[in-house]
């Protein structure tokens, strides 16, 4: 009986992989079809000839390097911005004791129960009165700071000995100094994990750039696909080929350190 329920286990499993993967595998065998290929019916599952020329036609369509050189500076900005706000808020609520500290974390709590979409039309009304519409500043400010992250980071402060912070104060450390030169060394692996999902999410963010991005050259690569697929019409191998471009590269970077997120997300205690 055992040996069935563990059978059944697995075949699940990889049915489930399967169904997850498929659309993904379909892209990148898409992304090599000629046009009748891509649009024929019934669908072909394999190219008879790989066409990797798509990829070439696919940057000459639409200007996908903008689109790369954008996505990267905005990401890489967020998520410095968001390193540096959460560990300061997540130094203040765990070694610090201060008035209103715990309604503070109450209504923190509170925030990450609202949905990201009830907020962004709010900050979009508040960049288009500050007039920093197609602007890099739109797309990046409000990616600066997150209570997820400060909670994350939070989590893995707590496992810190205050001591430590005690011992450092009796020398004179400052807080500053205490955060740069014990806190950051001793929570590398949990900043490391906060870095890569963050960029991640930078990189993958397409609600807020196609609200605040009107201009061709401040598109970022997610609405970028899209007017792309809008412009290109039935070009569908093409699509694919811009997808498959845009998609790789931050695969390859969860592959590399996939390692390192999941163990900062075990060590950090937060769970679901």
């Amino acid at each position: 009986m055992e040996r069935f329920n563990n059978a059944v286990s697995k075949l699940f499993v990889v049915i489930m992989a399967i169904i997850t993967l498929f659309p993904f595998i379909y892209m990148l065998l898409a992304s090599l079809m000629t046009f009748q290929e891509a649009t024929s019916i019934p669908p072909k599952l394999f190219p008879a000839h790989p066409q990797f020329k798509n990829y070439a036609e696919a940057l000459e369509e639409a200007p996908f390097v903008q689109y790369f050189i954008n996505t990267i500076f905005v990401s890489v900005v967020s998520t410095f911005g968001t390193l540096v706000t959460s560990i300061l808020s997540a130094f203040a609520l765990v070694k610090l004791n201060f008035k209103g500290k715990n309604m503070l974390l109450l209504g923190m709590a509170a925030l990450l129960m609202v949905p990201y979409e009830v907020t962004v039309f709010t900050n979009f009304q508040t960049i288009a009165q500050l007039g920093l519409i197609n602007t890099y500043t739109a797309l990046i400010i409000p990616s600066l700071a997150s209570i997820f992250y400060t909670f994350y980071l939070k989590e893995f402060l707590s496992s810190i000995p205050i001591s430590y912070y005690k011992a450092a104060k009796v020398d004179g450390c400052s807080d500053l100094e205490f955060i740069t030169r014990i806190l950051i060394p001793l929570s590398k692996p949990a900043l490391f994990t906060m870095s890569i999902l963050s960029f991640i999410s930078g990189w993958n963010s397409f609600l807020w750039p196609i609200l605040v991005t009107n201009e061709p050259e401040m598109r970022l690569l997610s609405n970028g696909l899209t007017s792309f697929a809008t412009e290109s019409g039935s070009n569908v191998h093409l699509q694919m080929a811009a997808s498959t471009l845009s998609v790789v590269p931050i695969l390859i970077l969860y592959l590399i350190f996939r390692k390192q997120i999941i163990r900062g997300v075990v060590r950090s205690g937060i769970k679901g």
